[in-house]
């Protein structure tokens, strides 16, 4: 057994089954997606009119070369991608440690979201400005193109899996910090089956040179390009239909926010589970490129079609901006608690001590649940759906959807803290029972 990466003993999902359940089955959601929600078929209510969802899909061989390989479509998205590649590698930023790994080294990350943000917004309102009627043929040509980025952002996600899955086999060129040349494999992915550690990701940190793959797609082509879905959204239905409703223009400032507070708050990803704990593989680079940018853009895409557009009452707009912001103020006081004390700076507070010499906090916002910081979280997702009013459950998928993933999340946490802690955790629990939602679960 290697001293650096130990073999994964326990395997989430249900294994191998669950990942190719999930590898074959979400791919299909986000096309399901597009099929209830475009211009010819928009779901209303609950009820689903499967004809009109079969009367899209293409019967021919030369349909489905057009719909999955289009060259136009495909040059787009491969600029796209590998140029904020290369300014995420060139731009300026500043450069930050990221945690201590295994070997006892630390990987340095170019921060600098902020310019590459920054810079995109100043391209996009100096072609606005300069073209007559502010009409943006890259947006026309985002919106009127879907289901087609829809298909090349799955292909494309199943290419970078596998690309750094076989990368995770070539030794390093350099030796790390225990004198091999081995690469840092994933606590979760070295199980030594291939499906499930592609699936789960099998290196921890894959990189080319000292640029780093998993934390480049985890901010930059997903994030950057859900911004751009719901512009063009905006601009199909102002240039379609004459106006632009109260709650799309709603649903892009809180979804902006959401995106640029990621990027001013890049340095702090480097701590997150995704980047510090999860190896990079089929899931994370599907969830990055394909799953986000196409799931969280559902509201907008269903309110820029003709008859569903809602028109929100001031006081819905205030509520629902006042549901966001709390839901901000929650997740970003608690989590800038944590990181206060795990700095030592609020020594006062009440904790528990561990065997590992750490301490588990049972203060502030984290006397309330376990988990706080994701209840804040749920709740900005509840004001992205609000927005859409009654007209479709389609809608409020992402709230169903995010519980789901918060509890998977609290679960993992759970079991890795029971394990490492022991009695000290048996203490958290009675301390502070609530899962994630105080007084509730």
């Amino acid at each position: 057994m290697s001293k650096l990466n130990p073999v994964t003993e326990h395997r989430e999902f249900f294994g191998v089954p669950g990942a190719l359940g999930i590898a074959t089955f979400l791919p299909i959601v986000l096309v399901f997606f597009y099929s209830v929600c475009n211009e010819h078929y928009s779901l209303k209510g609950v009820s689903l009119d499967l004809n009109k969802v079969a009367e899209q899909i293409p019967y021919s061989w030369n349909q489905w070369l057009d719909l999955v390989f289009d060259l136009t479509v495909w040059k787009a998205y491969l600029a796209w991608f590998f140029t904020l590649a290369v300014l995420d590698v060139y731009s300026p930023g500043k450069d930050m440690d990221g945690v201590t790994l295994r070997d006892g080294t630390k990987l340095q990350y170019r921060i600098n979201g902020v310019f590459m943000s920054g810079t995109l917004i100043v391209l996009l309102l100096g072609r606005l400005f300069a073209s007559p009627d502010w009409f943006l043929p890259e947006l026309q040509f985002l919106y009127d193109n879907q289901l087609k980025l829809i298909f090349i952002t799955i292909i494309y996600s199943f290419i970078v899996s596998f690309v750094v899955y076989f990368m995770s086999f070539i030794p390093l060129r350099r030796e790390n910090g225990l004198g091999t040349k081995e690469r840092i494999l994933s606590i979760n992915g070295n199980s030594g089956n291939p499906i499930y550690d592609w699936f789960i990701g099998r290196e921890l940190n894959p990189r080319i040179g000292a640029w780093d793959i998993k934390l480049f797609c985890e901010l930059r082509p997903g994030m950057l390009l859900l911004l751009l879905i719901n512009l063009s959204c905006i601009h199909n239905q102002y240039h379609k239909f004459g106006k632009i409703s109260n709650s799309i223009v709603l649903i892009n400032f809180l979804q902006a926010f959401y995106i640029f507070d990621g990027v001013l708050n890049e340095e702090g990803c480097l701590t997150m589970m995704d980047i510090a704990t999860d190896g990079f593989g089929f899931m994370l680079a599907f969830g990055d490129l394909a799953w986000l940018p196409w799931s969280y853009s559902l509201q907008c895409r269903y309110l820029s079609l003709e008859g569903n557009d809602v028109d929100l009452t001031w006081w819905q707009a205030l509520s629902i901006l006042a549901l966001s912001f709390f839901g901000y103020y929650i997740f970003h006081s608690a989590n800038q608690q944590k990181s206060d004390f795990k700095q030592g700076k609020l020594e006062s507070m009440n904790s528990i001590s561990t065997p590992t010499g750490s301490k588990l906090l049972v203060d502030g916002w984290w006397k309330l649940s376990q988990h706080i910081n994701y209840f804040g979280d749920w709740l900005i997702g509840w004001s992205w759906c609000l927005p859409t009013g009654t007209q479709s459950v389609l809608t409020y998928f992402y709230v169903i959807y995010f519980a789901t993933l918060l509890v998977h999340r609290q679960t993992r946490d759970e079991a890795k803290c029971r394990a490492k802690y022991g009695k000290a955790w048996e203490e958290y629990e009675k301390q502070v029972p609530y899962k994630i939602i105080p007084y509730i679960w």
